[in-house]
């Protein structure tokens, strides 16, 4: 049994927060994002948060240490866009496997860095910019902007570099189209199965409003269904919404699967320049609903969650046993 597996049995886990939040924080400029590798590159990379990995590593260590010092047991690779589709926007395709390496591997150094409890590395891997499901042109219902096929073949190269960097776990997260983390969830177990290896992995997705369904339509019910078959160390939601909207997908989703469950949401809702107000100490208490309530293995934080909010919940969620499947 791998360690993350035998520490959920023991406690609730605590993910880290936002890492997009924290990299604004120091205003790269144009030229930061470059840094002297890529200065000459032909084509603008600000807004790259990956590309960081490599142009501004000891922003990114310094990100990871912070939310183990605030009591993360689990940080994730900065790899949120690491796949050749994603990387298409900025030309720099041919760096996938580069990327992902060096994004797990300061995870992992930093990891190592903390001896009181083991810390882990949950190698980050989002949804990408294209749906398999659906047309994204609506004179055209029939089209697809890339296909599963397209997917699979991205996320294994992906999949590849975030194992050899040492990450301890896969997080398939952010989905909005089910298509698309099955893609990402064959190409694991091929790397597994071609590897001889087992490595546990987590699925978090995303119900974008109050429809309580993805994007690609389905209910909490479906997404189970589409992807419990896969053995897993844990399913759960994360981001679109605050801890308080969040809240009743999570208890149906508890209620029909004796999975251990995740969930990292948003510093509440943006307000109208897209900026999260959620206090820490607002978001600990709604997390501690969670926590009463038997919902959550695994606890963390989404968009415009700080290092603040993952020390709060981590005290919060320390008062908790790990929740336990209960037949109603």
């Amino acid at each position: 049994m791998s360690k993350i597996n035998q520490a959920i049995k023991e406690r609730i886990l605590v993910l880290d927060g936002a890492m997009g939040t924290m990299l604004q924080r120091y205003n790269f400029s144009e030229e930061d994002f470059r840094g002297e590798r890529f200065k000459d590159f032909p084509h603008p990379l600000k807004g790259n948060n990956d590309l960081l990995s490599i142009t501004q590593p000891e922003a990114v260590k310094e990100v990871h240490r912070k939310y183990f010092q605030a009591g993360a047991d689990i940080v994730e690779t900065n790899t949120f866009s690491g796949t050749t589709i994603g990387m298409a926007d900025y030309h720099l395709e041919d760096l996938v496997y580069e990327l992902n390496y060096e994004s797990a591997k300061i995870a992992r150094q930093v990891a190592d860095e903390f001896t009181d409890k083991p810390r882990f590395v949950a190698g980050s891997i989002g949804p990408t910019n294209r749906t398999a499901s659906m047309s994204p042109d609506v004179n055209d219902p029939g089209y697809r902007a890339v296909t599963f096929d397209d997917l699979r073949i991205a996320y294994k190269q992906q999949v590849e570099a975030l194992i050899d960097g040492g990450s301890d776990v896969l997080l398939v997260e952010t989905i909005f189209d089910t298509l698309n983390a099955k893609a990402a969830l064959f190409a694991i177990e091929e790397v597994k199965e071609e590897r001889n290896l087992d490595i546990p992995v987590m699925v978090s997705g995303t119900i974008t409003d109050a429809s309580g369904r993805t994007l690609s339509g389905q209910t909490v019910e479906a997404f189970l269904i589409s992807i419990q078959h896969i053995d897993l160390l844990s399913i759960g939601f994360n981001c679109a919404l605050g801890a308080d909207q969040l809240k009743p997908y999570l208890k149906r989703l508890a209620h029909n699967t004796q999975l251990n469950i995740s969930a990292h949401p948003n510093a509440g809702l943006p307000n109208a320049f897209g900026q999260y107000d959620q206090t820490p100490e607002e978001m600990q208490a709604l997390i501690k609903e969670y926590l009463q309530d038997n919902l959550i293995n695994i606890i963390g934080g989404c968009c415009g969650t700080t290092p603040e909010h993952i020390k709060l919940i981590a005290e919060v969620a320390s008062q908790f046993k790990p929740r336990k499947f209960e037949l109603a």
